[in-house]
């Protein structure tokens, strides 16, 4: 504890926010241990702590043997846009104020964004406290191409927004990054093979630094047949960018793919459409050529 104690004794001394200011900060995935020895001080040292789980903010203090002695108050999606006034006022007064989510970084698809504007529109210093997040762990243990990614958020809950939101990025250059719930990846994945193919590779990272971490990678179609058996945890999905399409494929090559999608149920001008997003190139113009064909 000697060790850590002087650690923390610096960090102290490197404080961004003496008094007066919002320091927003990473808190572990699932393992503690990734917590920083920043985040422990300012849990500790904090006049009020705004956390989106304040149970959770306690254990995960408890978990790192750290006292905290500040008020703690619960600043969760139902009611965060009115708990950013006070927090900056109390910024204002002197406070030095914490914001912390159950994992991960604050304002990245978890609370925390409204006191972030709030603060900066009143002129109120606001610092970050690095640390563990989902997004880069996840493109890091995916095995693909990540060197440039787009991150969506949580992906739609229905599924016509689904494949809107698949259709947005079937000509993606970037990998894709978003999270999804466990009791619905297996639909989501099925919609995504769809709209931008069977073969599209892809990764699930979930559990990420918990005991039951896993990644399991493959194409879309063999990721949506593993899901179909259930999922547990939370989900981070990583989406390979698309293949360079451009006058690679002609329409009159993909006018057999969309017969056979026709045939087996689906409505020609969606089908049409599925296919000319996947192989980047013109939905008119592969829709008249089937429809030429039939003529």
């Amino acid at each position: 504890m000697g060790e850590i104690e002087g650690l923390l004794d610096r960090a102290r001394a490197k404080r961004p926010v003496e008094s007066g200011g919002i320091m927003i900060a990473a808190t572990p995935l699932g393992d503690p241990l990734d917590a920083s020895i920043r985040l422990m001080d300012a849990l500790r040292s904090a006049d009020i702590i705004a956390a989106e789980d304040t149970r959770r903010t306690r254990s995960l203090a408890d978990a790192l043997g750290v006292e905290i002695t500040g008020q703690v108050v619960s600043n969760f999606d139902h009611n965060e846009s009115e708990r950013a006034g006070w927090l900056v006022e109390q910024a204002q007064l002197g406070k030095r104020v914490l914001v912390v989510t159950d994992a991960g970084m604050p304002a990245v698809s978890d609370p925390g964004f409204p006191v972030v504007v709030a603060a900066h529109e009143a002129g109120v210093d606001v610092t970050c406290l690095p640390g563990p997040s989902a997004v880069p762990t996840a493109l890091a243990l995916s095995g693909l191409g990540v060197g440039h990614f787009t991150f969506l958020g949580f992906a739609p809950r229905k599924n016509g927004q689904r494949r809107t939101f698949f259709e947005s990025f079937a000509q993606e250059p970037r990998a894709v990054c978003f999270f999804e719930s466990p009791h619905r990846i297996a639909d989501t994945l099925a919609v995504g093979a769809q709209v931008l193919g069977e073969q599209r590779r892809a990764a699930v990272c979930r559990e990420l630094t918990k005991t039951f971490e896993e990644v399991r990678r493959g194409t879309l179609d063999e990721l949506a047949e593993w899901a179909a058996g259930g999922v547990k945890g939370e989900i981070c999905v990583v989406i390979d960018a698309a293949a360079d399409a451009s006058g690679d494929v002609a329409v009159e090559d993909l006018v057999g793919e969309v017969q056979r999608r026709v045939a087996a149920g689906e409505r020609l001008k969606a089908a049409a459409g599925e296919v000319a997003a996947t192989h980047g190139v013109s939905k008119k113009a592969l829709y008249d050529a089937v429809v030429a064909l039939k003529q």
